[in-house]
């Protein structure tokens, strides 16, 4: 069986606003009565579970006009010391918390974490290992820009420790590169992706953007085609959400610019034949991975997770974010720092953290939340697994929520049974929608209009 079916008119029907459900509840939720003691609480509650660590690294060179990340343009490199400077004491602060705690997984993000230099970067991974313990087997990824580096940088990383990494191309079109503001050269991305196979890193992942200004099928078809050639392990294809008014640089793409949303489906739904006869498997949303990939197999055996930083095969880990606008998942609850650097620094300087809002789950959170992670992951939900660990009757308990899947099975986007919820072929793109009928919380329109579109 076909992983996807596309449907159109079924696409077009549910092609509404939605959460993308890296988090449940979603950050819109986070509030400031959430105190340091919560995150102490929290950090104390699961003490035996492995820790994966995000660090967020805001600095860029340029803008890209698309983006819609925390992020500090400048070219004054002695930024990033001040910066590290601050992040070492929190990370001194928050390390003491997690001293039984094993580290699996390290991830920095940004910004752009290839921003830092040698010896910035060397500075950073001397610092987390210093404080925390770090299993020799750890995943650790970092997020590389290929505009500003040179080939020896990857030398570095992973002398430093790095096993993966993923690089934003978002489009081979020259054209569509200049009306973005992000020109860079397809040879040193082949190169680079060359060089990381010789040095070892275990995965590489190229991330793209369909619905940018000046792309058509055939455009897009064209970067795809050269994707392929370089056969990175996983894909990230994401859909550009136009949003201006949130963040100020996309002013700058203007409207008439813009593909149509027939071009934008269309798109989409060659990128998904194309990279399913290259031999790639859809993950679910944006992701595509090879078969023999851990994230693929992971899914497989329907122990597939997510979490801030999208689909992670580490199921039972707390999630500790460190550095400006960072988001922790621990125990049950989510904690977000400081989203402007001003405020980062001024309150580390006050108190060696930076906590600004978060959210403690109740019961019923984590029951919902536990519920759209098996869907949004594997595909499938089995009552018993989540009657066992709630104690509760699924079918009378979720009786209003079954009610607004009803319609949804009605058009063949799941198969609902007396014991499991089945997604189909035709509703795993639509699977965000199908998650939307157990959220308490996106139901009041007004919240909805603050999430991108499903497709």
């Amino acid at each position: 069986m076909s992983d996807i079916i596309w449907d159109l008119a079924l696409i077009q029907k549910y092609n509404q606003s939605g959460p993308r459900y890296t988090s449940y509840p979603t950050a819109l939720e986070f509030n400031e009565n959430y105190t340091d003691e919560d995150f102490k609480a929290a950090a104390a509650r699961y003490p035996g579970r492995p820790l994966s660590l995000y660090v967020h690294i805001p600095f860029c060179h340029k803008l890209c006009y698309f983006c819609g990340c925390n992020k500090v343009i400048t070219r004054h490199q002695h930024k990033a010391d001040i910066y590290l400077d601050y992040l070492e004491q929190e990370i001194k602060h928050r390390a003491e918390l997690f001293k039984t705690r094993s580290v699996t997984q390290i991830h920095w993000g940004g910004g752009t974490p290839t921003y830092l230099s040698e010896a910035q970067s060397a500075r950073l991974m001397t610092m987390l290992r210093n404080h925390f313990s770090i299993a020799d087997s750890a995943e650790i990824s970092i997020e590389m820009d290929p505009r500003e580096i040179e080939l020896s940088m990857l030398d570095h990383l992973r002398k430093i420790g790095f096993n993966r990494i993923s690089m934003g191309v978002q489009d081979f079109n020259k054209d569509v590169q200049k009306a973005v503001n992000r020109e860079q050269d397809e040879e040193f991305i082949k190169a680079l992706l060359v060089h990381a196979r010789e040095l070892g890193f275990r995965s590489t992942n190229l991330d793209l953007i369909y619905g940018l200004p000046l792309q058509n099928v055939e455009s897009f078809m064209f970067t795809l085609q050269k994707v392929i050639e370089l056969n990175p392990d996983r894909l990230s294809v994401f859909n550009y959400a136009h949003l201006p008014s949130r963040f100020a640089g996309q002013a700058k793409i203007k409207d008439h610019m813009l593909p149509a949303p027939e071009t934008k489906l269309t798109i989409l739904q060659k990128t998904i034949e194309t990279l399913g006869a290259a031999g790639y498997k859809f993950i679910g949303m944006d992701h595509f991975a090879k078969p023999d990939d851990e994230l693929a197999i992971a899914q497989q055996n329907g122990i597939l997770h997510r979490n801030f930083q999208g689909y992670t095969t580490q199921e039972e880990c707390d999630l500790l974010g460190l550095g400006v606008s960072a988001i922790s998942l621990l125990g049950d609850t989510y904690a977000q720092n400081q989203k402007e650097l001003k405020r980062y620094y001024a309150d580390v300087d006050a108190t060696g953290i930076a906590l600004h809002k978060g959210l403690v789950l109740s019961k019923e959170d984590c029951l919902r939340r536990d519920v759209i992670k098996q869907l949004i992951c594997n595909f499938k939900l089995n009552y018993e697994l989540i009657e066992k660990q709630y104690n509760i009757d699924f079918k009378t308990h979720f009786t209003e929520d079954l009610a607004l899947l009803a319609p949804l099975a009605e058009d063949g986007l799941v198969e609902i049974t007396n014991t499991a919820i089945q997604v189909s072929a035709r509703g795993r793109l639509l699977i965000r929608n199908i998650c939307m009928c157990f959220d308490t919380y996106s139901r009041q329109l007004a919240k909805r209009q603050q999430f991108s579109r499903i497709i």
